[in-house]
């Protein structure tokens, strides 16, 4: 019961720090204040495991080590890998990844314990790919948008199209925090049930029981609920200045990638995605309108996510080894 803790503590930060994935864009456009844009989103973040299948959870439990050698030691060694990362990028505000955090240290402590060799490469490169495929897909979305909802009401004032969108940013903030809790939620899900499964508490088969799938959606809402707030400023207004129409843009098409991702079962990063669709209405405008010394900043700490926190997790498979 002790690493079912660790794991919803996991997801609780998961919910703090990728906060601002869901209300970075509503909150920068002044759409929502903060203290309700974080109610609205923890609320469809909970709701999230009504509309989407538990695709993610299976590859996370079973397809990126061999859940055969997982143990309590690997369990334990992959959360404090994504935790100490998760809580170092948060004091810096640096919106890196909780999910590859999370599949870093589950493949660095699974590595610790048997090698190479237990890696599920198939599952691993599916889900490095979609370090580059989800931005880029959101940013490609997000550009389309904003060049059709520019072709539409180009007849429009900017008052009318500022009032419109202000609304239906209530709509596209909801439908992000639907995809939000969809994906990250499930990884979570899928650590605690392969922990499950290698005690041998689901029966023979590998699934995930309706307890947990309330417990990892209650866990992230709870963290969405105390925001994150370094992080939203990043995202809602360094990288670049976004209006109503903008915000509304970036969530859409970060949304369509998320639902298209949860669907085919890929764990991919919602702060990547909402990113990539940022700085894609800001290129929209012009690309002088993106700081893109933030931006890569924010890349090299995507780059550097995956190997730092299978380090780190490594080193405290190792240690826990020292006074097991």
């Amino acid at each position: 019961m002790g690493l079912i803790g660790v794991a919803l503590l996991f997801d609780f930060l998961n919910g703090l720090h990728d906060a601002a994935n869901s209300i970075a864009t509503i909150v920068s456009t002044r759409v929502l204040r903060p203290q309700y844009a974080v109610f609205w989103a923890a609320f469809f973040n909970f709701i999230a495991f009504l509309f989407f299948g538990l695709h993610v959870a299976q590859t996370l439990g079973t397809g990126i080590v061999d859940a055969g050698i997982v143990d309590a030691r690997v369990i334990f060694s992959a959360l404090i890998g994504a935790i100490a990362w998760n809580v170092a990028t948060w004091i810096l505000g640096i919106p890196s990844s909780s999910s590859h955090a999370l599949i870093g240290g589950l493949v660095g402590a699974g590595v610790a314990k048997g090698g190479f060799s237990v890696v599920v490469w198939a599952g691993l490169s599916k889900t490095v790919a979609a370090i580059v495929l989800s931005p880029l897909f959101g940013l490609l979305l997000a550009l389309l948008l904003v060049l059709i909802v520019s072709w539409i009401f180009v007849r429009a004032t900017p008052f009318a199209v500022d009032n419109t969108f202000r609304t239906l940013q209530f709509v596209s903030a909801s439908l992000y925090s639907l995809g939000h809790g969809g994906n990250d939620a499930q990884k979570t899900m899928g650590i605690i049930a392969v922990l499950l499964y290698s005690q041998g508490h689901l029966g023979g088969e590998f699934h995930v029981p309706l307890w947990v799938v309330i417990s990892c959606q209650t866990a992230m809402a709870l963290g969405t609920l105390f925001g994150g707030w370094r992080i939203v400023h990043t995202m809602g207004s360094k990288i670049t200045r976004l209006n109503p129409m903008q915000g509304f843009c970036a969530e859409t098409g970060g949304a369509i990638t998320l639902f298209t991702a949860t669907w085919l079962g890929v764990p991919v990063s919602t702060t990547h995605t909402i990113t990539g669709a940022i700085v894609g209405v800001g290129a929209a405008r012009r690309t002088s309108a993106v700081r893109w010394g933030v931006a890569g900043n924010i890349v090299v700490a995507w780059v550097v996510t995956l190997p730092a926190a299978a380090l780190i997790a490594a080193t405290c498979y190792a240690l826990v080894g020292l006074f097991a």
